[in-house]
C-alpha cells in the first residue's frame, strides 16, 4: 500500500509541476483545441482575424527519399494558411537550418500533383524556445524573406517565427510565455489555455489521461540513474561491453558517454 501511495504522489507531483513548455504536455492541450490554437496564433502573429479551421499534433510529414518531419502541432485556417508551431527547449532543436527544412517540408506536402506553385498556401513555422535563440534580448523574431538590393519583401508566403519563452512582460506576447511557463491553471492569462490545462491537472479524466506522461518521465529518470552508473563504471575502467551489460543502455548509447567523457 505505501508504495502505491507513493508511486501515486510522485505521479501527482510530476502533473502539478508540468507546463506547457513540455512538449508531451502541450500536445495533449493543443490536440484540437481549436480555441487554444487560435489564440496563441493570433497573439503571436498579432492578427485576431485569425480563424482556425483544424489543428493535429504529432502530424508525421512523410518523405519517401529522404528525412521525414513529426510537427507539434499542425493548424490550418480558414484561408488555408498553414501553422507549425514548435515547442524547443533545446538552444540545438531550433536551428535556423531546422526552420529552413519544416518551411520545405510543408510546402512538399501541401502542394500536390498537378498544381501550380503559386498554389501553395502561406506558411508559418512558429519556434517557441525556452532560451532567447538569438541572443538579442528580444521576446520575438520575425524572419521573412527580402530582395537585398532594393529591400523590399520577396512575397513568397513563407514565414519563420521564433518566440522567446524566457521573455515574460506584461506585453500580450509576454502574458502567453508566462502561461507557458505557468504550473497553475488558476494564475494562466489566457482561459482558452487555462481551461484545457485545468482539466488535465484537477480532473479524473485528465487524470487518467496523463499517464503516459509519467511513463515518460519514470523512463527519462531510470535512464538517468543508468547513465549516471554507465559513467562511473567508465571512469573505473570497465570495458565497453561490461558497461552495456550491466548498465542496460545500449552499446552506441554507451560509446556516446565515453565519447563525451574523453572529449
Amino acid at each position: 500500500m505505501q508504495n502505491i501511495m507513493e508511486r501515486y504522489q510522485t505521479f501527482r507531483q510530476v502533473v502539478d509541476d508540468i507546463t506547457l513548455m513540455n512538449n508531451r504536455f502541450m500536445n495533449k492541450v493543443f490536440d484540437g483545441n481549436i480555441p487554444a490554437t487560435q489564440r496563441i496564433l493570433r497573439v503571436i502573429i498579432k492578427n485576431d482575424k485569425i480563424k482556425v479551421r483544424k489543428v493535429s499534433v504529432q502530424q508525421w510529414l512523410q518523405n519517401l527519399y529522404g528525412h521525414s518531419t513529426q510537427l507539434d502541432i499542425l493548424a490550418e485556417d480558414e484561408n488555408g494558411t498553414q501553422f507549425n508551431v514548435e515547442i524547443q527547449r533545446s538552444d540545438e532543436g531550433a536551428s535556423v537550418q531546422r526552420a529552413r527544412f519544416y518551411c520545405g517540408a510543408l510546402d512538399m506536402h501541401f502542394l500536390d500533383t498537378g498544381e501550380k506553385y503559386e498554389d501553395l498556401p502561406d506558411a508559418y513555422v512558429i519556434f517557441i524556445t525556452e532560451n532567447d535563440a538569438f541572443k538579442e534580448g528580444r521576446s520575438i523574431y520575425n524572419v521573412e524573406r527580402s530582395i537585398n538590393e532594393s529591400g523590399k519583401a520577396f512575397g513568397d508566403g513563407s514565414h519563420i517565427v521564433y518566440v522567446n519563452a524566457a521573455c515574460q512582460d506584461d506585453t500580450p506576447l509576454g502574458s502567453l510565455m508566462q502561461d507557458f511557463n505557468c504550473n497553475d491553471p488558476a494564475k494562466m492569462h489566457y482561459k482558452e489555455l487555462a481551461d484545457r490545462v485545468n482539466y488535465f491537472k484537477t480532473s479524473k479524466e485528465g487524470e487518467i489521461d496523463m499517464t503516459d506522461i509519467l511513463e515518460a518521465y519514470a523512463n527519462n529518470k531510470a535512464k538517468e540513474v543508468a547513465e549516471k552508473a554507465a559513467k562511473k563504471m567508465l571512469a573505473d575502467g570497465m570495458s565497453l561491453e561490461a558497461v552495456v551489460r550491466y548498465s542496460d543502455l545500449s552499446e552506441e548509447e554507451v560509446r556516446a558517454l565515453a565519447a563525451k567523457q574523453s572529449a
